[in-house]
């Protein structure tokens, strides 16, 4: 093992919190103290309850008027959270004298460049802002908001001493743009908890697709509503259940509209009961058009067992016909094709299934992960 290192991260987002960015802060903090180093997680004042953890949390003091837990920017977050995270990196890195400061995602790394800190800096670029940015919100034109993320891509990644991307795509389109060149960023992907999903059932229920994760416009939960649509017409008996903190508000008129309302539970529990849940599931779906990175639900239903039917520009390690069906993005025809296939093939099911679960106990795990950032962190010191 390598000499005991103190290392700051910073999770500019509500943590503990089950979706992605939270999910790879917590685990990868997790694996990084169990391989003996002293690992200070520095998030917002919003989070579940942590209990009984390997690392210390450290927040910002409370700001009532502020509740929204939903990805995306907020000019309160610019404004007010993230200054309020500097200051509190600030003075624990007086205190502390952190070896490294590891910056999730693209507000982590703002947050880590505005405490003015001296340790090295590593970037953990979850995503591109150029195809992520357009997806929210703002007040702004898409035009804008693409020219704006474009810029970030660019810039935000020279702040740091190392870059990690989550994935290929991610690595090699900021070499292309030249925001950082080939020696100074690594490729470590998200693990996943496969030990988790161990209860995952061999029963069939022949009728319930699910979904996971928040319902953000970039996931796609249009197009999946459009899928499911169609197969509902032809198979009347099909559930979709959805688990989600998120609203479902603007989804409402869209599902009454496609006469599936009545056909669709939605479920808000916890992380842990999750796979349990996943169990009883017979298909998974994946409707996200565009991700540089992994969807953290990609790697959960895969370690569950679950045959998925995903779009392609978010079927990260997924191949075609042997550990899930991949199917054309956009294309809701192909995807409602897809499931109504392994609905009608339980061997085929099985079978795509199994290989997924293979998949990931084999090759991702959150320690080998944590072996490959501290490695980084090691070559920087």
């Amino acid at each position: 093992m390598a000499d005991r290192l103190r290392i700051a991260m910073i999770a500019a987002c509500p943590f503990p919190w089950p979706r992605g960015t939270p999910i790879r802060i917590h685990r990868l903090a997790e694996a990084v103290a169990r391989r003996g180093h002293e690992v200070h997680v520095l998030a917002y004042h919003l989070g579940q309850p942590l209990g009984s953890a390997s690392f210390e949390l450290h927040r910002i003091r409370d700001v009532p008027s502020y509740t929204q837990t939903a990805p995306g920017p907020t000019l309160r977050k610019l404004v007010q959270l993230d200054p309020m995270l500097a200051r509190l990196l600030r003075k624990l890195q007086q205190r502390q004298r952190f070896d490294v400061v590891h910056a999730h995602h693209y507000e982590g790394i703002l947050v880590a460049a505005r405490a003015g800190v001296h340790s090295p800096i590593v970037y953990d670029a979850h995503t591109m802002l150029t195809g992520e940015l357009p997806c929210y919100r703002l007040g702004l034109p898409g035009w804008a908001k693409r020219r704006i993320g474009a810029a970030l891509d660019r810039r935000l990644p020279r702040w740091a001493s190392h870059v990690i991307a989550v994935s290929t795509s991610i690595r090699d389109q900021l070499v292309a743009i030249r925001a950082v060149g080939e020696r100074e960023i690594s490729v470590i992907p998200n693990g996943v908890e496969w030990q988790r999903f161990d209860t995952a059932s061999t029963e069939r229920s022949g009728e319930t697709l699910i979904f996971t994760g928040n319902l953000s416009s970039y996931q796609g939960v249009d197009l999946m509503l459009d899928a499911f649509a169609e197969v509902h017409r032809r198979r009347p008996e099909v559930k979709l259940l959805i688990v989600t903190d998120s609203s479902f508000g603007a989804f409402e008129q869209q599902a009454s509209r496609l006469g599936v309302r009545e056909a669709i539970d939605l479920r808000s529990i916890p992380f842990d009961e999750q796979p349990a849940l996943m169990a009883l599931a017979d298909v998974a779906l994946n409707p996200r058009v565009n991700c540089d990175g992994i969807p953290q639900k990609l790697l959960n239903y895969m370690a569950a067992g679950k045959p998925i039917v995903s779009f392609d520009g978010s079927a990260v390690h997924l191949v075609h016909e042997k550990t899930g069906l991949r199917v054309p993005d956009g294309d809701t025809s192909a995807m409602a094709a897809a499931i109504e296939r392994l609905l009608a093939d339980p061997a085929l099911a099985g079978r795509l299934g199994r290989a997924a679960r293979r998949q990931v106990r084999e090759e991702f795990s959150w320690e080998r992960t944590a072996e490959r950032v501290e490695q980084v962190y090691l070559r920087l010191l």
